[in-house]
């Protein structure tokens, strides 16, 4: 057998001999091979019957045939290379195309849920608030009980109970009943001071005798907020709807649904505040959307989502809703007063709105709870009447309506 010759991939020319001649002037030149078969080693199958230079046997057809076949197959390899790559980029855009699709399939189906259980929460709060009395005030203890609950547990979540001390479980859940009981005690009573004051001082003295712990003024502190934020401030609706019994004159109400004494000063402004809220909240929203290409000013660092321009379109829907519910329900104010009453339910409603998104923010979380699908939690949807109710019962008493 004959041995080996290596073929180098640099340029070099390899002397050879032809037999019919005796000096070695031909020479023969390879071409330049990439690093891939840089170490190419040829095979002859047969002995060659050339004569031997320098101790290697060579046959030029063989060497030549050989160099041929392996340039193809790098070209065939490097346009392989290529087709994959374009598969794979293919393949790659196809997936984040299917993404895409299920993430707007995902926000389509959210929507539509947010839509359904809206309409149905609307829906029930429509006929509570009609209905008034113990109905009224014994739904809005309940949902003030879930609203309590789910701030207690912010208030121990991780993101604030790093910088703070939460108060003990126990009495969160106290404190979570005494809130629930401060919208029967305004019904009942017609005012809640004493109930509050006492309710305050028996919590706090808990806490200063707790055992086994040092009291902390973070402790206390949360604590207080919540029975102001989730129990105190609810009850102004009911003093809005139970307490401001004079009849609306110019206005007659079906004999069925109660006659003419059901159609009180306090159910007109409570309607009118609630839609108005609900007209903010939904123009807020659509206004954001709508003119997002035009332009996105933030409104507070605290929620990054809301705008300017958000804001003003909210404004402006509650604004609108106002007035026309005022002249459609017989309000007895002029129109200066009904566009300030607008404004301040608006203000109430992005204040309330913007202290839940700051106790959310400082606890690392989205949402209050996941009570209602598309929603979040009950305090995500009642935030924004949580101040409202005592400046709409407020600007009514002052106007001596």
């Amino acid at each position: 057998m004959a041995p080996f010759v290596e073929v180098c991939r640099y340029y070099k020319p390899l002397p050879f001999q032809c037999p019919c001649r005796s000096s070695p002037t031909n020479s023969l030149i390879l071409p330049h091979l990439s690093l891939k078969y840089s170490n190419l080693r040829l095979l002859a199958s047969k002995p060659s019957s050339h004569p031997r230079f320098n101790g290697i046997s060579f046959n030029r057809s063989r060497v030549i045939t050989a160099v041929a076949r392996v340039e193809s197959e790098h070209l065939g390899d490097d346009s392989n290379s290529k087709e994959e790559e374009e598969r794979d980029k293919e393949v790659q855009n196809v997936e984040e195309d299917s993404s895409l699709d299920q993430q707007k399939e995902k926000s389509r189906s959210q929507f539509k849920k947010r839509v359904v259980f809206g309409l149905g929460i609307g829906l029930s709060v429509g006929g509570v608030v009609l209905a008034g009395g113990w109905v009224f005030t014994l739904a809005l203890a309940a949902a003030v009980l879930l609203s309590a609950r789910e701030y207690f547990e912010l208030v121990r979540s991780k993101g604030i109970a790093q910088g703070m001390t939460p108060p003990p479980r126990y009495l969160s859940r106290v404190c979570s009943v005494i809130c629930a009981l401060m919208p029967i005690l305004t019904l009942y009573f017609g005012h809640i001071d004493i109930a509050v004051t006492s309710a305050a001082f028996v919590v706090a003295m808990a806490l200063l005798l707790q055992r086994g712990r040092n009291p902390r003024f973070s402790q206390l502190s949360s604590t207080m907020f919540g029975l102001f934020y989730c129990g105190y401030l609810p009850c102004f609706w009911v003093k809005l709807r139970c307490g401001l019994t004079a009849p609306v004159l110019g206005r007659s109400w079906p004999v069925l649904l109660g006659g003419q004494g059901h159609w009180t000063v306090g159910l007109v402004a409570i309607l009118v505040s609630f839609c108005g809220i609900i007209a903010s909240d939904t123009f807020a929203f659509l206004g954001g959307k709508k003119f997002q290409a035009f332009g996105k000013t933030p409104l507070i660092s605290i929620s990054p989502k809301k705008t300017w321009e958000g804001a003003v379109a909210g404004l402006v829907g509650c604004i609108t809703i106002t007035v026309l519910l005022s002249k459609s329900l017989s309000w007895p104010q002029p129109l200066v007063s009904t566009i300030a009453f607008g404004v301040l339910n608006f203000l109430g409603s992005v204040f309330g709105d913007l202290t839940e998104s700051m106790i959310k923010r400082d606890a690392g979380v989205k949402d209050s709870g996941s009570l209602i699908p598309g929603h979040g939690g009950i305090l995500d949807r009642v935030d924004s009447y949580i101040f409202t109710g005592a400046l709409a019962y407020s600007f009514v008493r002052l106007h001596g309506v």
